[in-house]
């Protein structure tokens, strides 16, 4: 079946129907990627009442050739559809130069971004640490003290936001019944088998456990790591984390769309993984970055936690951890890689370099 055949008709025939069940699998994953409010309960990250203007000077890029991986050429145009892509914007030093959205997508259609979710919850931190209300070394159950017993009751804000704690979590996504599994039921993104409680995420976190190694000394990336940073925030700021995200970024960022976040069966947020916005918005996102986290001559977020991103980060835990021979001598830190050190400069509005966020 195409992708194009899914959700058509009134109603949807059985096999073209996306449900809870198969709306990450090929190819219900295309509507269901665009359609996230309409097959898990959400909540909104309401929008800003005056937009950040994009500038646009519009280039036909489309065309433009490069030699793919199998060392066939092929073009721009080619690969989006050869790959069933959604959506590309291309912005040069703070134009946009390039804007093209595959079938089902424009320019106020909202998709979820999945992991790069988590490097939007790390600048988010930086807000808040700015303003006091978080203390980035502080212990985590200096917030959550129900966290007490589990993993997190050892470690620090600094070791969740750089992804450094000695947890016992193999993020595979491939294993039915791992640990990845059991964080999605609780999460409610999964249908559990017969006989297995879906539970939810606060009470799932409680359950993790340590290596019994120190904390630190190890990059090993943990999704349930971002639900508990945004569980702090929340204990932080006494509000739920749309609404957090709303007030503290998502709005002074000048964003057109409302967002929308992803919601267990407790109203808590898969602040991991399950944001959804519009392509023009992350645009935005990723000019604030790119301007030291400045908007419209206004500091949306700290110049200095921009800086930390893009130059801290511990190589040696880097080193001895899990994609250290995928990107030798890189680093991590507040949710964000910085792949090259050689470009470990302050970021500008007038440079290219800058940190990446990944899913």
């Amino acid at each position: 079946m195409r992708p194009t055949d899914i959700m058509r008709g009134s109603p949807a025939s059985p096999d073209a129907q996306v449900t809870r069940a198969n709306w990450r699998s090929f190819p219900a994953i295309r509507w269901g990627f665009t359609h996230v409010r309409e097959v898990l309960p959400t909540a909104e990250v309401r929008r800003s009442a005056t937009p950040t203007p994009i500038v646009s000077e519009p280039r036909d890029l489309s065309r433009l050739g490069f030699t793919a991986p199998d060392g066939k050429p092929t073009t721009v145009e080619a690969t989006l559809h050869e790959t069933f892509s959604d959506a590309l914007l291309v912005m040069h030093r703070g134009t946009l130069i390039h804007e093209w959205y595959g079938d089902g997508m424009s320019a106020n259609t909202p998709h979820l971004i999945c992991s790069i979710s988590k490097s939007i919850a790390g600048t988010l931190g930086g807000v808040l640490a700015a303003r006091g209300l978080i203390d980035p070394e502080a212990t985590v159950v200096k917030y959550i003290p129900e966290l007490e017993a589990s993993v997190y009751g050892t470690c620090t804000v600094r070791n969740v936001l750089d992804m450094a704690v000695a947890i016992q979590f193999e993020e595979d996504y491939e294993d039915p019944a791992g640990d990845v599994a059991r964080y999605r039921f609780s999460s409610g993104w999964d249908v559990p088998p017969p006989g297995v409680e879906p539970g939810h995420q606060r009470s799932y976190l409680t359950t993790l456990r340590g290596t019994g190694r120190p904390h630190g000394k190890v990059f090993h990336y943990v999704s349930t790591n971002t639900e508990v940073l945004g569980w702090v925030y929340e204990r932080a700021c006494g509000m739920p984390y749309p609404r957090i995200l709303s007030e503290y970024l998502w709005q002074p960022m000048g964003a057109e769309d409302d967002a929308s976040m992803t919601l267990d069966s407790h109203g808590m947020g898969r602040i991991a993984g399950g944001l959804s916005v519009t392509a023009r918005d992350l645009a935005r996102f990723g000019e604030m970055i790119r301007c030291r986290g400045i908007v419209g001559g206004q500091q949306v977020v700290p110049g200095w936690w921009v800086d930390d991103i893009h130059t801290n980060g511990d190589p040696k835990a880097w080193a001895a951890g899990d994609l250290a021979d995928i990107f030798p001598g890189a680093r991590y830190r507040s949710k964000w890689y910085t792949l090259d050190r050689s470009v470990a400069q302050r970021p500008r509005c007038d440079r290219h370099p800058r940190p990446v966020a990944l899913c």
